[in-house]
């Protein structure tokens, strides 16, 4: 590499508290590449993580285009990468001010909302259930036993993200307490902070069976370029859907995953996708191949380990190779198989410790065990919950010894969860 020569600068917007910002650092200083930050911190601080990250606002869009507009005028970006779901409307808004190649802001404000998605895939003649949105001013009641509603079915929160809020209902009585919950969840000052205008809204939907499948990939110019297909080996049926297990390769044939992909292809196209990362998630049954979403971002948390290419390329390494432009389509993902578990919450309590970590990396194949969880942190599980415990990375000869290891990696864990303790205050008569 010549010394003299400029190097390149990719913009990352992503939330503060975004596990994969140090591994973009990582992968930048690999690579050469400048990084300059967007996250939504407060901008009375003085660069608490001495990042010069922009402080930007994603309920603020505007104000916030301009902002990063204004920082990068005189030392010009090459790229743009969103990590997570909240910042992807501004980024795509960022990417189109900024004239950068990215997914355009019509189609990350339709990714976002899952009525808006179920609508375009339905005009693109794609499999989609029944569905309806509604309101949480709505008669649930009534809902419930509307003629139109069949069961089971899925009550989904329009504008959340990972699960969170998603319950099945298999009556008219479940369906009217999923959606007393959902309401009580969206009413929460911490989702209200999010501001996604989408506060008030709900999708109810037929509910999908079928095992559960991810693609992660990036769109080159409205192309799908797919680095992997996961299987999901755990049901997910309810009455709500945590995800555990992500392995790689997949264990469909030949034929079923090129027929994922391309169905995979034509819904992002139908989600006007162009340029950029995307994470999709669908269901095969009787009736085919049902999209369930696509993000237009990377696949959350930790999870990016997962996947390692040729070389030993992280994933980050290689989305910020597409982001200033380089051909990527001869990074081949190693030949290895490789899992992950998303270690799921049991209770609702206090966090404290966690025994067993020694024993669980000592499992043949396993690769680190992560907990993110914080001494003290208030745990929820689904539909509240908004996190994981941590994460289990194995990697193996075949995905089936991989999927073992990460199973055989979480049964010695024990988690020490406190009651949560509810104080009520006592004001005395003076």
């Amino acid at each position: 590499m010549d010394p003299m020569a400029p190097r390149d600068r990719v913009l990352i917007l992503s939330a503060t508290t975004g596990y994969q910002l140090r591994s973009f650092d990582d992968a930048a200083r690999r690579l050469d590449i400048d990084l300059v930050f967007a996250t939504d911190r407060c901008h009375q601080l003085d660069d608490p993580w001495r990042d010069r990250a922009v402080a930007v606002r994603f309920h603020q869009p505007d104000a916030s285009v301009e902002r990063i507009v204004s920082a990068v005028r005189h030392a010009p970006v090459q790229g743009l990468v969103v990590v997570g779901d909240r910042p992807a409307v501004l980024a795509a808004r960022v990417a189109e001010r900024l004239g950068l190649p990215g997914h355009p802001p019509h189609a990350a404000i339709a990714s976002a909302n899952k009525y808006e998605t179920r609508a375009r895939f339905k005009r693109a003649g794609l499999t989609v259930p029944w569905f309806f949105s509604t309101r949480l001013s709505a008669d649930a009641a009534a809902l419930a036993r509307d003629t139109t509603v069949t069961y089971p079915c899925v009550l989904k929160p329009l504008g959340l993200s990972g699960s969170r809020g998603v319950i099945r209902a298999d009556s008219p009585q479940d369906f009217e307490a999923a959606f007393a919950r959902i309401k009580a969840l969206l009413r929460r000052i911490d989702v209200r902070a999010a501001r996604s205008g989408l506060d008030d809204d709900l999708l109810v939907e037929g509910f999908v069976s079928g095992s559960e499948y991810a693609v992660e990939g990036v769109m080159t110019e409205g192309r799908l370029q797919a680095f992997a297909i996961f299987d999901k080996p755990d049901p997910l049926d309810g009455p709500f859907f945590e995800e555990t297990i992500y392995v790689t390769p997949s264990t469909l044939s030949g034929l079923s995953q090129v027929t994922v992909l391309r169905t995979v292809e034509a819904a992002a196209v139908a989600l006007g996708l162009w340029h950029g990362p995307i994470h999709a998630e669908c269901r095969i049954n009787p009736d085919g191949i049902v999209m369930l979403e696509i993000a237009p971002r990377p696949i959350g948390g930790l999870c990016s380990k997962v996947l390692r290419f040729a070389g030993g390329l992280s994933l980050e390494q290689v989305l910020l190779h597409h982001a200033v432009g380089d051909d990527i389509s001869g990074y081949l993902r190693e030949a290895s198989a490789a899992a992950v578990m998303m270690i799921p919450i049991p209770a609702r309590g206090i966090f404290k410790k966690v025994h067993g970590e020694d024993l669980a990396q000592r499992v043949a194949g396993v690769e680190e065990v992560v907990i993110t969880a914080k001494p003290d942190q208030l745990l929820e599980p689904l539909p509240e919950a908004g996190s994981y415990l941590g994460f289990i990375f194995a990697r193996a000869a075949t995905a089936a010894q991989a999927e073992r290891a990460v199973r055989e990696a979480h049964r010695p864990l024990r988690f020490t969860i406190d009651p949560e303790v509810r104080v009520n205050a006592i004001v005395e008569s003076a």
